[in-house]
């Protein structure tokens, strides 16, 4: 039974990850991606729809009459009850006129909490206050993430889509703008840019911090997943969902894709498998700090992100002196 319990046997039940993977809908899905984009029937009816309502929604956040395309939309995972956190990021790395000749948009992405009402009250007014909370109807839990993300994609392919670049963020990492531009003007060579760079907003880019990793067959862990859940012995590439950035291409290709990629429910599993099916490569970056990384003054120069900042008065400290920098 402990033996069972630890997952010590399920590893020889496991079917080898190769290039027979499929994963459901088993089939090519780009003809029906192309269709819904084009805003056409597919032959084929959508497997996996999330069709919760908006009760907080703000449709006019991306609207501006002095632009027409943004440069990056930033989106906070952001769990209900973080309302310090969130105001935090308004105040530091979310603030949307970081770079005044750099149109940006910030938005926090919240589910609910049943029968909180004095909760939902303060998100009320927060989100009167700032116009920027985006809320939908699905329970804020750690298992929804998925839900999360992909109610995000929703309202932004509704709400959104003039922007060239999306990055997801957790309300627990710390951000530099700076160098997030520095890194989507050429991924390729960042922070190194003795090339020309290339316009990737252009192509498919789906980048983070990527993992090729194996499913937890113990019981005992948060991320145990069953062989009648997934049977393969290896994950498909897939990048920390704490932090990644998309090219709008990427974004609207993996959106579409997603309607026919069975639910799973560790969000950055299944955005690794919305990529696979949609035969997008994730890009990996080391200065996407999925754990946090030991701060100095100086090392911080070329972090993109960096997980562990839960604490808001250490990451305004830290954003603040990155800043006076010239890091962030």
């Amino acid at each position: 039974m402990l033996l069972d319990f630890f997952g010590a046997f399920t590893h020889f039940f496991e079917i080898t990850y190769d290039s027979n993977f499929v994963y459901p809908y088993e089939g090519d899905v780009h003809e029906f991606v192309n269709a819904l984009r084009h805003n056409e029937k597919p032959a084929i009816d959508p497997i996996n729809e999330y069709k919760y309502k908006f009760v907080i929604n703000n449709p006019q956040k991306c609207i501006d009459t002095a632009y027409n395309t943004f440069r990056v939309v930033y989106v906070v995972k952001s769990a209900i009850e973080n309302f310090e956190r969130r105001l935090t990021i308004r105040n530091s790395w979310g603030f949307e006129n970081r770079f005044f000749d750099v149109p940006a948009r910030t938005i926090f992405m919240l589910g609910v909490h049943p029968h909180d009402d004095e909760l939902q009250a303060r998100v009320k007014i927060e989100a009167a206050k700032y116009k920027d909370v985006i809320q939908a109807d699905f329970i804020d839990s750690y298992y929804n993430n998925t839900i999360k993300t992909m109610m995000s994609f929703k309202w932004l392919v509704k709400h959104c889509p003039n922007s060239k670049f999306y990055m997801f963020v957790d309300d627990d990492i710390y951000v530099s703008v700076k160098n997030v531009l520095r890194f989507v003007r050429n991924p390729a060579n960042y922070p190194d840019y003795l090339k020309e760079p290339k316009k990737f907003e252009d192509v498919r880019l789906f980048a983070g911090f990527v993992f090729v990793s194996s499913p937890h067959r113990h019981k005992s862990s948060k991320w145990y997943v069953p062989l009648s859940e997934y049977p393969y012995h290896l994950w498909p590439p897939y990048i920390s969902a704490g932090a990644y950035i998309l090219s709008k291409e990427a974004f609207l290709d993996m959106y579409y894709t997603s309607f026919y990629t069975k639910h799973f429910r560790l969000d950055d599993i299944f955005l690794g498998l919305v990529a696979k099916k949609a035969h997008i490569e994730p890009f990996h970056c080391e200065e996407f700090h999925f754990r946090k990384k030991d701060y100095t003054k100086f090392n911080y120069k070329y972090v993109v992100t960096s997980h562990g900042y839960g604490n808001p008065n250490e990451l305004l400290n830290v954003w603040n002196e990155q800043k006076g920098l010239g890091n962030a």
